[in-house]
């Protein structure tokens, strides 16, 4: 009597299955990127800090390294953000299409909590291999450039790059994917056994209403509402305002994203009556409302990333306004030269977590066509074309884009505004200012245009793939299925 035994390989690759899962590889994108991000920010950081101190005016002067480091720690933390809420949602979207196989395990006996402890260790896994994968290419091109920089400043600062900081941005990057996933998680506790009777499906609006989760999402929009407005004020006794409403910001924005599935969907109405009455425009339309939690995921990566630019955009425009303003009309050409290199340095740095949100919005899109996949045959069934498929899903995506873009421009103006005036508003700035300071905020016309061109290009590039496979699989197969 012979014993089978299992080949190792070929179990060692059962279990890693789950990494060949679409949504997996962007997700393990994303954590490379923001670890990347942090390993180059740092080693600027340091490297700056080494060359001030190597200058003969500036010394041995702290100044410049607390204020490096500050802005280095908030642009970090602002990119582990965006990565941590678009990991949430690429988890959430994973789960949704999970949920037959998540009920068929409920019943045969497993319980919810262990499948879900069982999607937390996904999250760290992938986490751990992007953030791996960041900080090793962070590393390589962080030593690049500091030898280029060296070479083109004819410097010699002798700064090593591998330091034990650098292991810092991974590590927060893995921890903070691993979070994503356990949020995005939380649905695996509400799937019965009853459902693998039926097909993986998101909830509908009805379905999607949770006390504790408005509850929540008006508690932080409400502390973080409170805090920008304390900054505001706090602004016109001291600049330290604008740590307050940083802090603002965030909470605020939190509660934004946590309440997207309630706040979302009116405007997605309001833009769905813009498309026409067409067959396939009213679709798109009324997919969006149908299943708010998938179009909502779709719309607050992107208002994250249009937020986020405009927001500094605005700042900065609004600091240099008010400078000019208090200069007569005339700013020093050297004061008008930093700022606008600090502005286009703040934009260059910030636009990373809008290549973050969207990758997040490409990776839902083409996740949740995949997972559409009868939906669509039952069309096809019914009489659409595969022309009129490919138009329904790009309407849907253009529905959630353009509704996500206003939608972030009026926050990235308010932020921005609350940045400054928190900023400047303990600032005299004779002749034309005297303490305290009001900033009127100023909107920069080519930061905005580039933000809209930019929306309008990542919405036709994340629908390529998304509109193959959404005609890529016949009727026939699709109800099979």
């Amino acid at each position: 009597m012979s014993v089978a035994v299992a080949d190792p390989p070929r179990v060692a690759a059962a279990r890693l299955a789950w990494l060949r899962e679409r949504g997996m590889g962007a997700t393990v994108l994303v954590a490379a990127i923001s670890s990347a991000f942090g390993v180059l920010l740092l080693t600027a950081t340091g490297y700056i800090a080494t060359w001030a101190r190597s200058d003969p005016y500036l010394g041995d002067s702290g100044t410049v390294a607390v204020v490096l480091g500050i802005l280095s720690v908030l642009l970090v933390g602002v990119a582990v953000y965006v990565a941590a809420i678009v990991t949430a949602n690429t988890f959430a979207t994973i789960i949704a299409g999970r949920t037959r196989q998540i009920a068929m395990l409920r019943l045969i006996g497993a319980s919810a909590r262990a499948q879900r402890r069982a999607v937390g260790r996904q999250g760290l896994g992938v986490g751990l291999i992007g953030a791996s994968l960041g900080l090793v290419g962070g590393t390589a091109a962080a030593a690049t450039l500091v030898r280029l920089a060296d070479a083109l400043l004819g410097l010699s600062t002798g700064y090593g790059v591998l330091q034990p900081v650098l292991l810092l941005p991974a590590a927060v990057v893995a921890l903070t994917t691993w979070v994503g996933a356990w949020s995005g998680s939380r649905r695996v506790l509400t799937v019965t056994p009853l459902e693998a009777l039926g097909g993986a499906a998101e909830r509908t609006a009805a379905q999607t209403r949770s006390r504790g989760r408005t509850a929540a999402a008006v508690a932080l929009l409400g502390a973080g509402a409170a805090l920008l407005i304390g900054g505001i004020l706090i602004g016109f006794v001291s600049p330290l305002g604008v740590v307050v409403a940083f802090f603002g910001g965030v909470l605020s924005f939190t509660g934004l994203a946590l309440g997207a599935v309630i706040v979302m969907p009116p405007l997605l109405r309001l833009t769905g009556r813009l498309f026409g009455r067409s067959a396939t425009a009213r679709l798109a339309a009324e997919n969006a409302l149908r299943h708010p939690e998938r179009a909502s995921r779709m719309a607050i990566g992107v208002v994250m990333g249009v937020t986020l630019v405009v927001m500094f955009a605005v700042a900065s425009a609004s600091v240099k306004a008010v400078m000019t303003a208090a200069a007569g009309g005339n700013p020093p050409a050297e004061l008008d030269r930093v700022l606008d290199t600090f502005a286009a340095i703040m934009m260059g740095l910030v636009a990373v977590s809008a290549v973050i949100a969207a990758v997040g919005l490409v990776n839902l899109l083409t996740i949740g066509v995949v997972q559409r996949q009868r939906e669509l045959g039952l069309l096809r069934a019914l009489g659409l074309t595969s022309r009129q498929i490919r138009q329904m899903v790009l309407l849907e995506a253009v529905h959630v884009t353009i509704t996500a873009l206003a939608f972030g421009l009026v926050l990235g103006i308010v932020y921005g505004w609350a940045a400054a005036q928190s900023l400047l508003g303990a600032v005299s700035l004779p002749p034309a200012f005297a303490s305290p300071t009001l900033v009127a905020p100023a909107v920069p016309l080519v930061p905005v245009i580039v933000v809209v061109a930019a929306t309008a290009l990542l919405t036709v590039i994340a629908t390529v793939v998304p509109t193959r496979l959404a005609t890529r699989v016949t009727a026939v197969e699709a109800l099979a299925d």
